[in-house]
């Protein structure tokens, strides 16, 4: 087998071929239906520590995972072994682990009819960086050292942290489906802290893309680390009360994040979640959509077909604060009763759509409120939607920060909160899979003193 032009040792045609021969001899030994993937990936990180090197870390994996069903039966096995006694050896134990499961009425590949046929869409995800360690090494200490250049007062570092990874997959299954395409993912990090003793605070900052020529220079990195800490440094409690809280950009997403974990199959079919029932009902506030953008070039969450082969599509999950879309698998979906929304394997590219206020403008129609811009613990019951996390942020007086704030907690319940969204901010950030602005809250139990 000759090995591909780049960093790769296997061809896309080779993962393809693997995968066939996954879901042929699975067929052959009985199976009446099955699933495969097969990947490869490799990489490397780097982290640097008041300009010492810390850590160099390499990787490189592949593996294969094949399901098959007998019937109604399920059984899954995997390997990192390409050669072709291990791939019958892996169907063999998937096919041994299925014979001894139960039947279950919701088993079973996703519906032909919905699989994606079409050409291969170039969605821009594969950016190969060819950074080395030497210059990966380069750039962490550049960024950790302009955060120490910011002040004086940056006294100490978490560290300063460069990686790269590639990777590429195929996914085939008996009904004919065989399909897969490359990625890329390249960050910078950097956390540094600021003060003495028990006055000491930390923060840090981070970004990533699949194109490093996007990526901010690794001393911007650096610097907006720092001045983030910097910013910290003085912080008190304050007295607990009810008022409006802003939650910054980076935080918001992980609101949404709450929402499709409350509105996915899983959490719905076991009647753990606060949105069970809660399709076409008004769940936000009026004015707030939620749409999914799966073919977005470049994007972290961007694919043509789920974890299942399901071709993907734009939708509204949210248009005018009513939910209009779960996230759902195939399995989910039939234990539900509905169709799959070519979720299984998560959302692809939630985006939370931003008004025309900045973050600046939130904070200046505040008379006194809370703008939290880290969270601590999990403090979340999607069965209730009761929602209570540490935080620390910076205090709001008449439309102005005052000062920071830090050991208090925020507390509230999601259905409220989602209803009592008052404005998106238009300072928008991707984390991951998610895009929004900062969120502001019309009012949530702030604790402290």
């Amino acid at each position: 087998m000759t090995a591909p032009k780049n960093g790769f040792n296997f061809s896309q045609d080779a993962l393809a071929d693997i995968a066939r021969e996954l879901t042929d001899y699975a067929r052959s030994q009985g199976a009446t239906a099955s699933e495969a993937d097969v990947s490869e990936g490799f990489g490397h990180s780097v982290s640097v520590r008041r300009g010492e090197v810390e850590t160099i870390e390499y990787n490189r994996d592949k593996g294969i995972g094949v399901t098959v069903y007998i019937g109604q039966q399920r059984g899954h096995a995997s390997s990192s072994d390409f050669s072709r006694e291990a791939l019958h050896a892996t169907v063999d134990a998937a096919l041994s682990i299925a014979r001894f499961t139960a039947a279950d009425p919701a088993a079973g590949l996703a519906d032909e009819a919905l699989l994606w046929r079409g050409k291969q869409m170039d969605l821009s995800l594969h950016h190969p960086w060819g950074l080395s360690v030497d210059q990966a090494v380069t750039l962490a200490r550049e960024c950790e050292s302009a955060a120490f250049d910011t002040s004086p007062q940056i006294r100490n570092s978490e560290g300063a942290n460069v990686s790269t990874h590639e990777s590429h997959f195929v996914s085939a299954n008996s009904l004919g489906f065989c399909s897969g395409f490359s990625t890329s993912r390249h960050s910078i990090s950097c956390s540094v802290i600021a003060g003495e003793d028990d006055a000491m605070q930390r923060d840090d900052w981070y970004a990533m893309r699949r194109n490093a020529a996007e990526l901010p220079a690794a001393a911007e990195v650096g610097r907006y680390a720092a001045q983030r800490t910097l910013a910290r440094v003085g912080a008190r409690k304050v007295k607990t009360c009810k008022v409006p809280v802003i939650f910054e950009a980076p935080l918001a997403c992980g609101l949404i994040g709450g929402f499709v974990h409350a509105a996915s199959g899983g959490s719905l079919y076991r009647k753990s979640s606060f949105l069970l029932g809660a399709l076409d009902q008004q769940i936000f506030s009026k004015g707030v959509r939620i749409s999914e953008e799966p073919h977005l070039p470049g994007a972290m969450g961007s694919t043509p077909f789920d974890d299942e082969g399901v071709a993907t599509r734009a939708r509204d999950v949210v248009s005018d604060g009513v939910l209009r879309g779960y996230f759902l698998g195939s399995y989910s979906a039939r234990k539900l009763g509905m169709q799959t929304t070519a979720n299984a394997g998560g959302a692809h590219n939630l985006i939370l759509h931003s008004g025309k206020d900045s973050l600046d403008s939130l904070i200046g129609g505040i008379k006194r409120g809370l703008l939290v811009t880290e969270l601590l613990g999990q403090g979340i019951n999607y069965v209730t939607g009761d929602y209570s996390r540490g935080a620390a942020g910076y205090w709001i007086e008449n439309g102005r920060i005052a000062y920071p704030v830090a050991e208090i907690t925020i507390a509230g319940n999601l259905r409220e909160m989602f209803r009592d969204i008052q404005a998106v901010g238009s300072d928008v950030i991707v984390r991951g899979a998610r895009q929004t602005g900062s969120v502001l809250i019309g009012k949530m139990t702030v604790a402290g003193d």
